[in-house]
């Protein structure tokens, strides 16, 4: 197989929305913030997506792909150290117990996902320990398919961009071309996201995320839920 196309394909398979990991379950505080009349249409969910990619821990969940996907190209570092590092630290970030628990549960299914479909896979998988956060399994497995970093970030942003304006288009509710138009408003912010991610130091990893950790800790007692998160 032609492996540029190799790589594209095993690409859009990590980032569709068909990937069995229940990522269209999550509204990562969304639902709480349009039940509260925060966000009540297209322009207000846009505003909200593309700060977070700004300040939010979504630029730190990318910065942690990266760490990942160097971690297991480079066969001169110690990668389970490193694996079991950045995995640790990526569970420590989380401000909330959902927001933590949409990592894991994340995570676990595409560790057993990437075991079935590639078994060569499994001692980078395991040497991140147990649980195992969803972008550290997304790092090694796009390292070890050869999809270079900057489109790994940019399949991984794009994916967790579309899952939230699906969220937002049902939550609202948005049509479907208001929430594409969402969407397509968003790329520069992606874009940024992505320069950010390869080029951010381990010295300068800090966000600004009191507005979803908030959102995501009421969003638990919420009376009515359609989301898990």
């Amino acid at each position: 197989m032609n492996p540029s196309f190799s790589a594209l394909a095993h690409l859009l398979q990590l980032a569709s929305p068909a990937l069995p990991v229940g990522a269209y379950s999550y509204s990562e505080g969304l639902e709480l913030l349009v039940h509260e009349a925060q966000i009540s249409d297209a322009p207000s969910l846009e505003r909200w997506l593309s700060q977070e990619l700004q300040w939010g821990a979504i630029r730190l969940e990318a910065v942690v792909v990266v760490r990942a996907y160097e971690a297991t190209a480079d066969a001169t570092v110690d990668k389970a150290s490193r694996l079991s590092y950045w995995n640790q630290w990526l569970s420590a970030l989380r401000e909330s117990e959902e927001l933590r628990e949409q990592s894991w549960q994340m995570g676990r299914s595409l560790v057993r996902l990437l075991l079935e479909l590639d078994p060569t896979l499994e001692p980078d998988l395991r040497a991140c320990g147990e649980p195992c956060n969803f972008a550290i399994a997304f790092g090694i497995a796009a390292a070890h398919w050869k999809i270079d970093r900057q489109s790994a970030l940019v399949g991984y942003l794009y994916s967790w961009a579309s899952n939230l304006v699906n969220a937002g288009v049902r939550l609202v509710p948005l049509g479907q071309t208001a929430g594409q138009k969402v969407l397509l408003n968003l790329y520069p912010a992606l874009e940024q996201a992505v320069v950010v991610a390869l080029s951010l130091p381990d010295t300068a990893l800090e966000n600004c995320g009191w507005g979803l950790a908030i959102a995501s800790m009421t969003h638990e007692v919420q009376y009515s839920r359609m989301f898990r998160s």
